[in-house]
């Protein structure tokens, strides 16, 4: 969240920043609630003076009718106190609501629009997009076609938007993974399997809403559990409630999770497939940063993204996010979407966001200077490294051979042993 004194000394700038993010927040009434919660910790703070002040005139009285008098003093200064520290509870509990619900600032030079048809188109990948001498087909039907993935199968076992990879697609997978993994662990992070669930409260640290009807996460009943929709999550609660030492940072990591969304709303040939499923595995980048570090190790993310498409000779293009595209917890954020001739577009496969302190505030994770008193919060960073469901989309479709084969990226075939799926 942002720090509470900046959106008071700034109401009109956040102002701005919501309504360019698309984000309905009452910031009159953020300030009205300010000022009550101040004025009543005033109340609160002389209350609790006054209250020590009687004690002492207590314990010193002599005589029975000062002491009776202190007494009945202290009583009703007990009871306004009471009285006070209810009405400054729940002054505090909906400023927190709609403190929680101002998203971050975004960056002066992000895009600003509505939605993704704002994103702005600045650099492409190294692969240019390939011409087919026949008529492509989606990876849908090249997978039914080799007996690659169940999509029945799975609607039966769990309803649709769920499924089975079958034979060559499992390997792919599991290239994907050690492929990823291994870039990334040359760059510094450290692999790490996380948790497929977590709790309300981390859910809510890193930015993302558990109930509630516009949830995309399922929750687990008669729990305050929640599967998760991103390691980003658990990986990002590692750290909740600590704090480091400047020397241990930039911490970086590579989580790899199943991830589990709703997906509520999603619809339409677009989404067709495997591009928008209720479940799949992911490899994460997440960073602790300092803040002088974060708009760097931001940039270093967005390479290693560029290197895994390029390696697997995928076309892409890098986005420069929209404001009303960012998410709440996102400073600024950039995605690769690769060219998939299925949907004959472009389609998201990868993003990475620079948080700043947004998600930090919210789990209190904090770092401390040697030498230094007091602790500060850190800055926040995630990337997908590999979304393999929609990787193995683009990877189908861009790889698909006139005769209904597929051959497997360069960079694959050291892993699964073989060079093309018919």
């Amino acid at each position: 969240m942002l720090d509470r004194k900046f959106i008071f000394d700034n109401v009109e700038l956040v102002k701005k920043n919501c309504a360019n993010r698309g984000v309905a927040v009452d910031m009159e009434r953020f300030v009205t609630l300010e000022l009550l919660r101040k004025e009543k910790q005033q109340q609160l703070e002389d209350l609790n003076r006054r209250a020590n002040d009687v004690s002492k005139l207590i314990g010193k009285s002599k005589l029975p009718d000062e002491k009776q008098k202190s007494v009945e003093e202290g009583r009703i200064v007990r009871e306004t106190t009471a009285v006070i520290k209810n009405e400054l509870d729940k002054i505090s509990d909906e400023l927190d609501k709609i403190h929680r619900a101002i998203p971050n600032m975004a960056h002066p030079d992000a895009p600003i629009g509505a939605d993704d048809q704002a994103n702005l188109e600045f650099a492409l990948g190294k692969t240019e997009i390939p011409k087919f001498d026949f008529e492509p087909k989606d990876h849908v039907e090249i997978a039914e076609k080799l007996g690659l993935i169940d999509f029945d199968g799975g609607a039966r076992v769990a309803g649709a938007g769920f499924y089975f990879l079958k034979k060559e697609a499992v390997l792919l997978e599991i290239a994907l993974q050690h492929y990823a993994v291994e870039n990334l662990m040359k760059s510094g992070f450290t692999p790490m399997t996380t948790p497929d669930l977590a709790r309300n409260d981390i859910l809510q640290g890193t930015g993302f809403n558990p109930r509630g009807n516009e949830t995309q996460i399922y929750s687990i009943e008669n729990s305050d559990l929640c599967l998760i929709a991103t390691a980003e999550i658990t990986l990002g609660g590692l750290l909740a409630n600590k704090t480091v030492d400047t020397e241990e940072l930039p911490l970086r990591f590579c989580g790899i999770s199943h991830c589990f969304r709703t997906e509520a709303g999603a619809a339409g040939r677009a989404s067709r497939g495997l591009y928008r499923v209720h479940q799949f595995t992911k490899i994460e980048m997440f960073a602790f940063t300092l803040p002088e570090q974060s708009d760097a190790i931001h940039q270093e993310m967005l390479q290693i993204e560029c290197q895994i498409f390029d390696g697997l000779g995928i076309p892409y293009r890098i986005v420069d996010t929209a404001t009303g595209d960012l998410g709440g917890p996102a400073y600024r954020k950039y995605d690769l979407e690769a060219w998939m001739p299925g949907r004959n577009a472009y389609g998201e496969v990868t993003s990475t966001s620079n948080c700043t302190d947004y998600q930090a505030r919210r789990l209190n994770a904090r770092y401390k200077v040697k030498g230094e008193k007091g602790t500060h919060f850190l800055h926040t960073l995630n990337g997908t490294a590999i979304a393999i469901s929609r990787a193995l989309v683009a990877i189908l479709e861009l790889y698909q051979q006139a005769d209904g084969s597929v051959k497997v990226p360069l960079v694959l075939q050291k892993y699964v042993g073989f060079d093309s799926i018919s």
